[in-house]
């Protein structure tokens, strides 16, 4: 028997070898996800309090880089990344920090803020929500309603992007509690009250009569939809609120428990409002504020939000940055380049900062004290994922007249309705990607600018040495207090991991 050649042995051996190999969609996304927050964890004190960045941006880049216009290793469409994953994934993301902000506001809140929260709530997300109507329908040569449609999802303040600024950073220390509180307040709030919002353009393009349209924006959208999902929402959490010291007082909870109990009681609630039908996000929201009644939260003295702010949020601006419809921003219909740019820049100039800061003018907002604070109230309102799920409740709402969307419009759809279902998604996602962008960054460009508009003996250390409150915004006694006291604690963070690397050298 002849010994077999040498080089047809190391082939075979070489062919085995790579066939072992499985780079599945799955297995990258595992590979490339994992990264990016390896090396973001490894050096996130840095990035957040140094730095001055945050997580979105930086994600939504990583995932450009990664994606089909990148380096084309993560294809989420070609994965099964579909319109209904991208839906119940937006729904559990934002439902969990409306859920996260209820529960961390202080205790009495709207007692004491409801004024100011009522005019954000009310009038300022009115004018916005009918500015930006305007800009699209002249824009984008729209009728009115399919305008106020997709306008609608660009309504209300992500609490996502809102959480990656005023809170766990170095940043947040520098603005007043009050006005951090109210803006997280707003972002918890209004994602669910801007579904009467979306279905009053959803009613004005399916029903036919004025009679028609109000009787269905009116019972079910705010009585049902909305008041409804409050209710249901406070009692949630007042009944979990109960169980929970029951089980606290007698010490029949492990502290494991304490870290689940956070993320499980958010996911129930919004799994609630869905199956009901009701507003997922106020139920979630109100099923926080419920349950923080009386300082119990399960995560008082764990950093859970920020484990969910680096795992949860990032990964899901990872898969956007991936996902972004291109192809769709240059002659889809009306659509191109530079509308879509100068769309974004009304709405980033107009859209809160003309209202807030007539408001303020007004007195009609007690809790916003100088000019500075009213622009950067008005300034700050992001639009990021709450934007993309409401885009696509609303593209199945013109679809099957339910929650659940469609690979594609049905032929049976009406000229009006399918234009609207081709519009809305590029244009949101557009804006979406602007304003995560420009949002994610106004800390490093508040930061810098505020650094170079002192005296050159007054400035501290740009890289992670400015910690004096914002200039022309006001600190009661309190604040300071409680901003001298973050410090401490992150200075004491430091020195904590500072021992901890010296110890394991």
């Amino acid at each position: 028997m002849q010994p077999r050649d040498t080089q047809s042995l190391s082939d075979e051996t070489s062919s085995m070898a790579w066939s072992q190999l499985e780079p599945t969609g799955p297995h990258l996304a595992y590979l490339v996800l994992t990264s990016f927050l390896l090396i973001y964890a490894l050096f996130s004190l840095m990035i957040r309090n140094r730095l001055h960045l945050s997580e979105p941006p930086l994600a939504t880049a990583f995932g450009i880089a990664i994606g089909p216009r990148g380096a084309n290793v993560v294809h989420p469409y070609d994965w099964g990344f579909n319109d209904g994953i991208i839906q119940e994934t937006t729904r559990i993301i934002v439902g969990i920090q409306c859920f996260a902000v209820g529960l961390e506001l202080p205790n009495g809140y709207f007692a004491k803020k409801w004024k100011a929260l009522l005019v954000l709530l009310g009038p300022v997300m009115t004018f916005g929500w009918l500015i930006c109507a305007l800009f699209i329908m002249v824009l984008f040569e729209t009728d009115f309603p399919t305008a106020l449609t997709i306008s609608a999802c660009l309504t209300p303040t992500d609490p996502v992007l809102a959480a990656s600024v005023l809170s766990n950073s170095q940043f947040s220390t520098r603005v007043p509690k009050r006005i951090r509180d109210l803006l997280s307040a707003e972002s918890g709030c209004n994602d669910g009250v801007s579904f009467p919002f979306l279905f009053f353009g959803l009613s004005l393009l399916t029903r036919s009569t004025a009679a028609g349209v109000l009787k269905k924006w009116f019972l079910i959208t705010v009585l049902y939809q909305c008041v409804v999902g409050v209710i249901i929402g406070l009692v949630l959490g007042h009944v979990f609120n109960i169980l929970y010291k029951f089980s606290h007082t007698r010490e029949m909870m492990g502290r494991a428990s304490y870290l689940a109990f956070y993320l499980l009681l958010a996911i129930f609630s919004i799994g609630v409002a869905s199956t009901l039908g009701v507003d997922d996000f106020l139920v979630a929201f109100c099923a926080g504020r419920g349950f923080s009644q009386g300082g119990n939260s399960p995560t008082a003295d764990t950093r859970l939000p920020v484990v969910i702010d680096l795992m949860l949020n990032s990964t899901l601006f990872i898969f956007f940055g991936a996902m972004i419809p291109w192809q769709s921003f240059d002659k889809l219909d009306s659509i191109t380049p530079l509308r879509l740019i100068g769309v974004l820049a009304l709405i980033l100039l107009l859209r809160r900062i003309p209202i807030v800061f007539t408001f303020y003018k007004l007195k009609m907002m007690p809790h916003v004290k100088t000019t500075t604070e009213a622009l950067f109230v008005g300034h700050f309102g992001p639009m990021g994922v709450g934007a993309l799920f409401l885009a696509i409740e609303a593209r199945a709402q013109l679809e099957t007249n339910t929650s659940l969307p469609l690979p594609h419009p049905p032929e049976h759809l009406s000229p009006e309705r399918r234009r609207t279902v081709t519009l809305i998604w590029p244009i949101v996602c557009f804006v979406v990607f602007g304003s995560t962008i420009v949002h994610g960054l106004s800390t490093l460009l508040i930061s810098v600018g505020g650094h170079f508009s002192r005296a050159e003996g007054e400035r501290a250390p740009l890289i992670g040495g400015e910690r004096d409150g914002l200039e022309h915004m006001v600190f009661d006694e309190d604040e300071t207090a409680e901003n001298e006291g973050d410090h401490r604690d992150e200075e004491a963070e430091e020195r904590e991991y500072r021992g901890y690397l010296q110890g394991r050298t």
